[in-house]
């Protein structure tokens, strides 16, 4: 199940039952000065700054005790954000997103950036993470080399290795297949991971910032339920395609499609 509120979600979140999220993927402006058809990216950064503690406190206290929470950032702010959310939940990883970038071009008076920083956070020691899912199969050669009696049967031999805090998966360019027209789209695959790993099956993962609607296409197809909140209609627009091209339809109701109306607490309701 997936609904989608054309809404801020400064404002929507008011209305989300606590404690009833098991994952929170966001990935809010950067402060940078993107253009998501608006000026929300383009604050100072004492008020940019301000504005994300405002959001990511509302955001909390939504996440069960077992949650955990996942947040897009760059270098150049990451270090605030992630003290910040270190004041009240636990910090569990920093992930470098390596995306791949093409060594060419690019500024002569630094070294050029090319990666994205996601902290990972949970609420509690016991938070939900399922590793199978998210194991790296280990190649023919490094399992052949492992043939000795010592590692015979051995569970992570077969099921394959954890994956490092540093996720190289390739950005996606404009001729990609995945591509929106949304200016810091994330790959499926960088989105499934979290999913898989930090929300169990049929659990609810929440997506305050929905964007190019990455996150609501990862969890339907891991059959995770999710509500995702968006400021900007011709992003929704967006999202209602792609969902539609995924063809989800037989496993969601049309009713549960509430972007136009934003009726957020018919939606909260009934999700629990």
């Amino acid at each position: 199940m997936f609904t989608l509120h054309n809404q801020d979600c400064l404002q929507a979140l008011d209305h989300l039952r606590e404690s009833s999220v098991d994952l929170v993927i966001a990935d809010p402006p950067y402060g940078l000065g993107k253009d998501y058809g608006n000026a929300s990216d383009r604050m100072e950064p004492a008020e940019f700054l301000a504005w994300t503690e405002l959001w990511i406190l509302k955001t909390l206290p939504k996440i069960k005790p077992t949650g955990s929470f996942y947040i897009f950032a760059t270098w150049q702010y990451a270090p605030e954000i992630f003290s910040f959310i270190k004041k009240h939940m636990t910090m569990i990883n920093e992930i470098i997103w390596d995306r791949k970038v093409p060594s060419m071009g690019g500024t002569t008076r630094k070294f050029s950036s090319v990666h994205d920083n996601i902290g990972f956070f949970a609420k509690r020691a016991a938070y939900y993470f399922d590793l199978d899912p998210v194991r790296v199969p280990y190649d023919p050669a490094t399992k052949k080399a492992r043939t000795r009696s010592i590692f015979v049967g051995k569970k992570w031999l077969e099921r394959g290795y954890n994956p490092k805090d540093v996720w190289s998966i390739s950005r996606l360019h404009r001729i990609h297949r995945e591509r929106e027209n949304h200016p810091t789209q994330k790959p499926l695959a960088l989105i499934e991971r979290m999913i898989q790993a930090s929300c169990p099956e049929n659990g609810l993962v929440l997506d305050p910032f929905a964007g190019s609607g990455t996150t609501l296409v990862a969890a339907v197809k891991n059959r995770r339920r999710v509500i995702g909140f968006e400021v900007n209609p011709d992003y929704c627009r967006i999202i209602e395609e792609r969902m539609e091209r995924a063809s989800f339809q037989q496993n969601v109701r049309l009713g549960q499609l509430e972007s136009v109306s934003g009726r957020v607490e018919q939606h909260l309701t009934r999700t629990r």
